[in-house]
């Protein structure tokens, strides 16, 4: 099979069927990043995804090309596995599909399944299939099917190995045998399964993302109610998540959400919803929008306010570059949002990450530590929850920074150790630290 695509999804779907004992050829233009991963190395911080690279292309079971003439009459399946960001407003940008496919389909000469793993707008797997036969000598037996992906950043080798389920949009006989086949591993393991049309198989993932997004702004919302009528968000988060109903994950307040897939994919499903008339669901998707954008308003409104309603000159550490822990991607990163905005007030920015490497940026100081980071700040901001982060010592910190000032914008410091160390602690959505 082959994977056309190796960013954060194609390269972990190729070391991962190349784990399942599948052979495997990962395709995709840049030259570089094929050089890197047939040298067994990931280009992408993704845990437990190099030990896989480097196990499967030492055997020759996994490689990587930017020729697809190597994979028209090798491969039997090709998964597409390319990005679809945000295009004019909002509405999916599906060139990278179009050219992949563009280049592919005229050299397929024999029976083939295009399977694609990319979040599209319903009706996008139709259109492709179309396009394919109009281009591809084999014409009508060429099939595509839909097999979204549901991988979270910092856990994806976890989540292609052991699928907390799988979806099968198709709409023949074959494709399903041949996708049940690719994915005998996790399916004798009972991983659930829905098999469904290509419509579905695209609403699902689209639905999926849009719900997780609706939950964390509900928080976030009431984080906000919490604020003004004197709340504690964290135990009403706890109260309602014992609601078997409702449950517990993706009911922490905070910053909000980011990242390459969450705003994009919502921002898509409320076009394609316009598109067919449901305004309803649009509506409702740019209230989770506004909330989620509200809330990096109100940390950074916070943050002023916090260093005297000034920050121009003021030295800020800002704790996480990262959209969330355990990946390097700072795409639409809360984080740096709050950052710009108060660099734009003036202020003078120094930011740490685990992971994250910022290109450089006017007005932006990244550094190698904590410690650096704090080096007499006026104002700390915990804005992407690292574990090390939770660790460190609220003491040994005060004595490096100008003024005690601490907001935690993931609300997960241990609040009675920075108290007790004289720090003050603002946490969203808990009036008493205010």
């Amino acid at each position: 099979m082959s994977v056309i695509g190796t960013n954060y999804l194609g390269a972990t779907h190729a070391a991962g069927m190349a784990e399942f004992g599948h052979h495997v050829i990962g395709v995709d233009i840049d030259s570089a990043r094929v050089k890197t991963l047939n040298a067994g190395q990931s280009h992408i911080f993704e845990v437990g995804l190099e030990p896989m690279l480097e196990r499967h292309t030492s055997t020759g079971r996994l490689r990587f090309t930017t020729d697809y003439t190597q994979i028209a009459d090798w491969a039997d399946v090709h998964f597409l596995a390319l990005g679809t960001p945000s295009g004019s407003g909002g509405k999916t940008d599906l060139s990278q599909l179009h050219a992949a496919v563009d280049t592919l389909a005229p050299l397929l000469t024999k029976p083939a399944l295009i399977v694609g793993k990319s979040t599209v707008p319903v009706g996008t797997a139709v259109a492709l299939e179309q396009r394919i036969r109009r281009l591809a000598p084999a014409g009508d037996e060429i099939e595509v099917a839909w097999n979204p992906e549901f991988l979270r950043e910092a856990y994806a080798v976890e989540d292609t190995m052991r699928p907390d389920r799988l979806v099968f949009g198709t709409h023949s006989a074959h494709a399903l045998r041949v996708l049940e086949e690719i994915y005998a591993i996790p399916l004798t393991d009972r991983t659930p399964v829905v098999r469904c049309d290509l419509a579905t198989a695209e609403l699902i993932k689209a639905s999926a993302n849009a719900f997780l997004a609706t939950k964390i702004s509900f928080i976030n919302a009431m984080a906000q109610m919490c604020q003004a009528a004197g709340g504690d968000v964290t135990l009403l988060a706890d109260a309602i998540g014992y609601d078997k109903r409702i449950g517990r994950d993706f009911l922490n307040a905070g910053l909000g959400f980011g990242g390459g897939c969450l705003p994009k994919d919502i921002a898509a499903l409320a076009v394609r919803a316009d598109e067919l008339g449901v305004h309803v669901l649009s509506d409702l998707i740019h209230s989770v929008e506004a909330i989620n954008e509200g809330q990096r308003t109100e940390l950074a409104e916070l943050a002023i306010a916090q260093a005297g309603g000034d920050v121009h000159g003021k030295r800020v550490a800002v704790l996480g570059a990262a959209f969330k822990p355990g990946t390097d991607d700072t795409r639409n990163s809360p984080a740096l949002t709050v950052a710009d905005r108060l660099h734009a007030a003036g202020a003078d920015v120094r930011i740490y990450d685990p992971q994250a490497r910022l290109p450089p940026r006017e007005g932006f100081t990244q550094v190698a530590s904590v410690e650096q980071a704090a080096h007499r700040a006026d104002i700390t901001l915990h804005l992407t929850e690292w574990p090390e982060f939770r660790q460190i010592d609220p003491v040994a910190l005060g004595e490096l920074v100008r003024h005690k000032v601490i907001i935690d914008g993931r609300l997960k410091l241990h609040a009675p150790s920075w108290t007790d160390a004289g720090w003050k602690l603002v946490q969203i959505g808990r009036a008493g630290t205010l």
